[in-house]
């Protein structure tokens, strides 16, 4: 999947941000089990985050396969975290991570939406198992060792994290593209229907006058030359 128009220095995910960010997380994570009020605000809104939050899942931080019931609770719990009533020395900050948190977690309420965004990460799984068994079969035909760095779990779990969000990412730019187009459409539209209307106004208004000085051209006619 590509997006379309090529890549932009605005939407392009660099792989350096992507292991920036899957680094420090899961620094963090592993320092602590729960995430500071301060650290979840700074992880909601880190740069990238704009393409970072489109997966719900990793905004929730939740397992995919999660049920209805820890979503609930997961969502109560990260809510409470970041709410700006708890955080009033940044409240800006801590609004805007409370509506990723929301919105994300109001996505995955819509089964239709929830399902979208499940097919993304299976999609993303399943290029990076692609493209790992495609290397080992090259590996084979010249000889060399199968072995590969995704071999690790945590290294293919890194390659799957990244794949998911670059997919989500070009989703994204794909919506927003066709949001524009139809945008553009509407207005084309709206002026077309606008242009119709006065032309229709103006020929009411040249049979008006037409009308109107009807007689009065009857007389000049009626003028001996």
């Amino acid at each position: 999947m590509a997006a379309a128009g090529g890549e932009s220095s605005t939407t392009n995910v660099s792989d350096e941000l992507f292991q920036n960010f899957y680094t420090e997380v899961k620094q963090i994570e592993k320092r602590d089990s729960v995430l500071t009020n301060k650290q979840q605000i700074d992880r909601l809104l880190r740069p990238g985050s704009s393409y970072f939050n489109l997966n719900p899942f990793e905004v929730l931080q939740i397992d995919p396969e999660a049920t209805d019931d820890q979503l609930k609770k997961r969502f109560r719990a990260l809510s409470i975290l970041v709410h700006p009533d708890k955080n009033q020395d940044e409240q800006d900050r801590s609004q805007k991570a409370f509506e990723a948190v929301d919105k994300a977690y109001k996505l995955l309420l819509e089964p239709d939406q929830r399902k979208r965004a499940l097919d993304v990460i299976h999609a993303g799984q399943e290029y990076v198992e692609h493209h790992v068994k495609e290397k080992k079969k090259q590996l084979k035909k010249d000889g060399k060792s199968l072995d590969m760095e995704e071999d690790n779990p945590e290294v293919f779990k890194q390659a799957v994290y990244k794949q998911t969000m670059k997919l989500f990412a070009e989703l994204e730019i794909k919506r927003k593209e066709r949001e524009a187009k139809d945008m553009h459409e509407r207005k084309r539209a709206r002026e077309e229907e606008i242009e119709v209307a006065d032309k229709a106004k103006r020929d009411r208004e040249w049979q008006k006058n037409f009308e109107e000085t009807r007689d009065g051209r009857g007389q000049l006619e009626d003028l001996p030359g």
